[in-house]
């Protein structure tokens, strides 16, 4: 967003990638990805899906620092609430075995609990993907939910994976085994789908509603997974489970604080003085299209028709 802002105020119009800055953004959020990837091979599904929150806050807090925006009585809220919410996700999570060899990832695939919540989750995305194909049925519910029934196969994939990985590195070799190449192939086709679904979902409605929508089905989707495929939660007790769920609200409801009323805000694109444009008297000033795909231009059709004019 900075790289963004930057580009729109410069006297030659270069296109984004080009920027040292975006790109550096590009490989700090991939370096976040390769760290979050990396999480799962270490820690239990129920504690990495809703640490998810922390980028929430992060963005509010740094955009202060970079962006030069206000900080808010409700960020400061919703950041107190969230930080209140992980403290109590890392107390009571349940404490599992996290080295997951092959064989263990093989047995989980066939048990029944697992076969029972495959069938279900596959015909209700399948009702839904009904509705949207067939009745185009567009409700941010209708695709944050299909989002998030893809995201419990993704986050599964992703443990299986990055667990197998990490015995690999130790030296008990897993990548010689189907069900590892398996889960590479599901993870990806499950991420490609969703990257579909959601970006559909941004397209549609603004940031602000879809941000923490999505982190709440994510997370609730991912949790249940964990519970079903790894049964993370199989040995716990009451009151951690209870804990644990109140630490999920707090997080949800700091999410939910932190994304209300705040509007979402478009690039500046400064004003045309048409005067200082050849061929051109007006002494009046157009504001371009802020949805054009470049910045500061007019289109084509609105330069002949001033002309002509």
């Amino acid at each position: 967003k900075c790289a963004h802002l930057r580009l729109v105020f410069q006297a030659e119009l270069k296109p984004y990638y080009t920027s040292k800055l975006w790109w550096c953004g590009i490989t700090l959020l991939g370096l976040g990805e390769v760290g979050n990837f990396a999480a799962y091979g270490f820690a239990p599904i129920a504690l990495v899906a809703p640490l998810g929150c922390v980028s929430v806050i992060g963005s509010a807090f740094i955009s202060v620092f970079f962006l030069k925006k206000t900080m808010r009585t409700a960020d400061i809220l919703g950041g107190t609430l969230t930080v209140t919410g992980i403290y109590l996700l890392v107390t009571f999570v349940p404490n599992v075995p996290q080295e997951l060899t092959a064989r263990q990832v093989q047995n989980y695939l066939v048990s029944w609990p697992f076969l029972v919540y495959s069938i279900l989750e596959i015909i209700v995305f399948c009702i839904l993907l009904y509705f949207y194909k067939r009745k185009a049925v567009k409700h941010i519910v209708v695709l944050l939910t299909m989002v998030a029934l893809l995201a419990s196969l993704t986050v599964v994939a992703v443990k299986a994976v990055s667990s197998m990985i990490t015995l690999s590195v130790k030296g008990k070799m897993q990548l010689s085994y189907s069900v590892f190449y398996i889960m590479i192939v599901l993870m990806a086709t499950s991420c490609a789908f969703q990257v579909k679904f959601l970006t559909q979902a941004m397209h549609l409605y603004e940031a602000t509603a879809v941000v923490p929508v999505n982190f709440v089905f994510f997370t609730t989707s991912a949790i249940i997974s964990g519970v079903i495929f790894y049964r993370e939660f199989q040995s716990a007790a009451l009151l951690s489970v209870f804990m644990f769920l109140f630490g999920c609200l707090l997080s949800f409801l700091g999410v939910f604080i932190i994304a209300r009323n705040k509007k979402e805000e478009h690039l500046q694109i400064p004003f045309i003085d048409c005067g200082h444009i050849p061929g051109q008297k007006l002494t009046g000033k157009i504001q371009p299209d802020s949805h054009s795909s470049c910045y500061g231009t007019l289109n084509k059709e609105d330069g002949l028709e001033k002309s002509q004019n």
